[in-house]
């Protein structure tokens, strides 16, 4: 199999095969869900155990555990002057039931998915002045807890394929709007799924889950349709702050997810491309930012605000490959793109833009290497920026919203991030990184940012 650089968020260089030879689902592909362990990625520093591994394996259960480290600090700008460290623990357990029960065709293609890790340090962002944003990957949603479910659910594909069927614990921003290469870079508001769909509760990004099912028809090897409906939770987090809460209060109402593929090849060298539309609906109603029951501000009313029955999302994302440098459908020259949309009257912010450009070693004899360059901007909503205002012009505390509390009047952010990703040996990476945060927290009272971080990672 070709081997490609960085298809995971955790810097593993893993052996792919195309789409659409995958199972399970988008899980296994290059172009899917996160994740480091077998039958998705095979590369280990500790090779197969001492046999353990070929044993399990035959018996259908593919068992793998990850380190990732990483020590950031802004030498320059925000609040001021920080470092912490801030990284996991995971483990992944897939289970192949054909090849567990011998059972007969009702069992072929029929998986269970677990991936649980272990979050632990200090939030960079917070310490210099940022509630907006998160610059260190690895610090999200998990919070500091000793074992976080990430997801646990049973996946079936029929008909050589074409359709895949998942139900269980799902992170939705783990199937939707997600690509490969999104993790191959630091900042939350690309990896794990993209601003600002993944900070809305019914579409929120790894390693938050929800319950509900997803349904991938992929009739051809170029095209794809998936639609997915989920319980929304309206508490902070999905699952209380471990994920293994499934039974919250007040899950009674739902989110839609749909999204459409194309992935097609180009020219004799098959330049590969992903381009993908998708849109989320949920019926849950919101506070609005601004606005109370009788179109007043309420921040300055006391009264309560006006709910807003539903919350849309809507996302394009693209890639495509401009020169091959190698087999795989991430070995070469690669531009990517995004773009969100999210509903301003209930989220902290509306528009979100990404463009990236990004290479493997190839060229300096360093294939399994990787470098790649990003710019992301976001946009804060006019009714989290009115609301604000009129806070500021009755000298009352800043509302904020699903974004964090803001130091001033929001307007934009901007970050520029470039990282290098070197291979050292098999199973084991080092990545230094670089971020230039402009508008810290979305306003003009803290100096632009500069922030250094190098992340280690080991796959056992």
């Amino acid at each position: 199999m070709p081997f490609v650089s960085n298809p995971t968020p955790f810097a593993e260089t893993q052996p792919t095969v195309p789409l659409y030879q995958e199972i399970p689902s988008f899980l296994q592909a290059s172009y899917g869900a996160p994740s480091f362990g077998p039958p998705y990625g095979t590369t280990h520093l500790l090779g197969d155990w001492g046999g353990i591994q070929p044993w399990l394996q035959k018996r259908g259960l593919y068992f793998a555990l990850n380190v990732y480290e990483d020590i950031a600090g802004n030498v320059s700008g925000g609040k001021r002057q920080a470092y912490s460290a801030a990284g996991q623990v995971g483990s992944t357990l897939d289970v192949d039931w054909q090849k567990l029960l011998h059972a007969s065709s009702w069992s072929n293609d029929f998986w269970l998915h677990m991936l649980v890790v272990n979050g632990h340090g200090t939030n960079l962002s917070r310490l210099y002045g940022d509630n907006s944003n998160q610059v260190q990957q690895i610090y999200g949603g998990r919070g500091n807890v000793v074992a976080h479910l990430v997801w646990s659910y049973f996946e079936k594909a029929w008909l050589q394929r074409k359709i895949d069927l998942a139900v269980g614990w799902i992170p939705p921003g783990a199937f939707f709007q997600n690509s490969p290469w999104v993790c191959n870079f630091m900042n939350v508001w690309l990896c794990g799924g993209e601003s600002p769909t993944k900070f809305m509760t019914g579409g929120r990004g790894w390693p938050s889950g929800n319950i509900g099912t997803i349904l991938r028809v992929m009739p051809t090897r170029q095209f794809y349709l998936m639609g997915g409906l989920f319980a929304v939770s309206p508490h902070a987090y999905n699952g209380g702050i471990s994920g293994w809460s499934w039974g919250q209060d007040n899950l009674g109402k739902l989110a839609t997810h749909f999204e459409a593929g194309w992935i097609p090849q180009f020219g004799p060298h098959h330049l590969i491309g992903h381009y993908k539309v998708g849109i989320m609906y949920d019926n849950s109603r919101y506070n609005d930012l601004y606005e109370d029951i009788h179109g007043a501000p309420w921040v300055l009313s006391g009264l309560p605000a006006r709910k807003q029955s539903g919350q849309t999302s809507v996302w394009v994302m693209a890639d495509q490959m401009l020169v091959r440098h190698g087999p795989g459908e991430m070995n070469g020259l690669i531009w990517g793109g995004y773009f969100g949309w999210g509903s301003g009257k209930t989220s902290q912010i509306s528009h979100s833009f990404t463009t990236v450009l990004m290479d493997t070693g190839a060229l300096w004899k360093r294939p399994l290497d990787s470098v790649g360059i990003a710019f992301l901007w976001s946009k804060f909503s006019r009714s989290a920026i009115l609301s604000q205002e009129a806070a500021a012009a009755g000298n009352l505390p800043l509302p904020g919203g699903n974004y964090g509390l803001p130091y001033g009047i929001q307007g934009h952010e901007a970050i520029y991030e470039a990282y290098y990703g070197f291979h050292v040996m098999e199973g084991f990476t080092i990545k230094p990184d670089f971020q230039y945060v402009n508008h810290v927290g979305g306003t003009t009272v803290f100096k632009d940012a500069v922030i250094l971080s190098t992340a280690v990672n080991i796959a056992f």
